[in-house]
């Protein structure tokens, strides 16, 4: 891939969704690019259009009109092209509960065509601190095991792509930790381009550079985190996402200058 091509990029980007003669527009002809080694915050409230957006980048959902291209290729219709460059991480999406972690691990492997996975498969273990795991259900598993594994899935490709739909909710404070502490040598290590929706805004703070705010489709604004303090005149994410999700956010930004 060329440098001169963003890891992900949509333009005017629109889901509109049709049902009972109603229609709902879920994503509002949203634009942005991202360069290859960045890590990108993806805010708003439930509904905002973060997971419509990010399903669109996946090629998991066809957009209504507009575009979003990965490394280049334009999703879904050239998805094949680099589907087994990029990946996926959600707390919210089960992995089947019957299968041993190291069953669904060689599952996903072999989906993404992983050379010499029972290799790759142990060292991403041992990576993990899943060892001692591979051979148990995945469904007997806690929720901060469960976490390890789907991060273990997400990257079981060594992704240049990761997208993460709030990859740490629910878990206690030393393995939220543990799994951002993980993400950032990941990214290091591999420039690797993450976008993450977060609704932890001190996550969001520590792992991006820069932030997209959402609601009700659009976006709001799009800045680094630090140049939204700023602009808001907030002393952290939380007090400038309330005031986009509250629709106090042109009297915030009037006040701050």
């Amino acid at each position: 891939m060329s440098s001169s091509v963003p890891a992900i990029e949509v333009d005017r980007l629109t889901k509109v969704y049709a049902a009972k003669g109603r229609t709902t527009c879920a994503v509002d002809g949203i634009s942005f690019a991202l360069e290859a080694g960045t890590v990108t915050g993806l805010l708003g409230g439930n509904g905002a259009g973060k997971t419509t957006t990010i399903a669109m980048i996946l090629g998991l959902v066809e957009p209504s009109s507009g575009q979003a291209r990965v490394m280049g290729a334009r999703m879904p219709r050239e998805r094949y092209r680099v589907l087994h460059r990029m990946n996926f991480e959600s707390p919210y999406v089960d992995m089947p509960n019957r299968l041993t972690v190291r069953q669904n691990l060689t599952v996903f492997g072999r989906l993404y065509a992983v050379e010499n996975l029972r290799d790759r498969i142990d060292t991403i273990a041992r990576d993990l601190e899943l060892s001692d795991l591979l051979d148990r259900p995945t469904g007997k598993l806690s929720a901060g095991q469960k976490t390890r594994v789907a991060l273990a899935k997400a990257l079981i490709n060594q992704p240049d792509v990761l997208l993460l739909d709030e990859p740490t909710a629910s878990l206690d404070p030393d393995t939220a930790d543990w799994v951002r502490g993980h993400l950032e040598r990941y990214r290091k290590e591999r420039n690797a381009t993450m976008l993450l929706a977060s609704h932890n805004m001190a996550e969001v703070e520590r792992l991006c550079e820069r932030v997209i705010i959402m609601k009700r489709g659009k976006i709001e604004d799009d800045a680094p985190p630090a140049v939204l303090l700023a602009r808001y005149g907030r002393d952290n994410l939380e007090d400038v996402f309330l005031d986009v999700a509250r629709g106090r956010g042109e009297a915030a930004r009037e006040a701050a200058q």
